[in-house]
């Protein structure tokens, strides 16, 4: 399956799992400015009424266009009444066609701002993976790598190793710190592992 046959049957099987439903690309797909290592942003806009259930549902539709390996949920929005931010992984398929889905209720579909400074609406800190963000953050950096574009990389794997709560002594190689960032993740959440050795294996390759 390539990324636009993915992108396309995760719409349509969100769309006909909520009645009155409505998805849109955005980002780079949206715009035709894609590359090999662009992820999947979609929009998912759906009726107040069903914004509770839509939620369930989805995570069931998505399921059967793919296997699904992780969702996580952006601890900004977790307690929201109207919004989520989850970012997706499904199996089988290249760590960068990460679906990033943000599920909106009709009435702030188009309010970027609903919830965003609300404190009532995020995670507590024991609701949300620091491990599994940093994880997530490391394939962004081996993304920055392969655009050649090793100071985002750096930024990258710096916050990284913040939301580890471990200080980043940089080797001056990405690469090298690719991997103690991953080992890092997965001595705190040891169920990371094997995403964290596909992680390495990516950045390895891009080297």
């Amino acid at each position: 399956m390539t990324r636009d046959a993915l992108a396309a049957a995760v719409r349509t099987a969100l769309e006909q799992c909520c009645h009155g439903s409505s998805t849109h690309l955005l980002g780079s797909l949206a715009a035709g400015t894609a590359d090999k290592f662009s992820d999947i942003d979609v929009r998912w806009v759906v009726p107040d009424a069903a914004f509770p259930s839509c939620l369930s549902s989805g995570a069931a539709a998505l399921a059967r266009v793919r296997p699904v390996e992780q969702v996580r949920s952006d601890p900004d929005f977790l307690h929201s009444d109207r919004r989520r931010l989850l970012f997706v992984r499904f199996s089988g398929v290249p760590l960068f066609w990460r679906l990033d889905l943000d599920v909106r209720a009709a009435s702030v579909a188009d309010d970027p701002d609903y919830d965003a400074e609300n404190p009532s609406a995020r995670a507590n800190d024991t609701e949300w993976s620091r491990p599994a963000s940093a994880l997530a953050n490391a394939v962004a950096a081996v993304k920055a790598l392969a655009r050649h574009r090793p100071a985002t990389a750096h930024g990258l794997i710096a916050r990284a190793f913040a939301r580890l709560g471990l200080p980043h002594r940089t080797t001056g190689d990405p690469y090298l710190d690719l991997h103690r960032l991953t080992a890092a993740a997965t001595r705190q959440d040891p169920t990371l592992a094997p995403l964290a050795a596909r992680i390495t294996a990516l950045a390895d390759h891009h080297r």
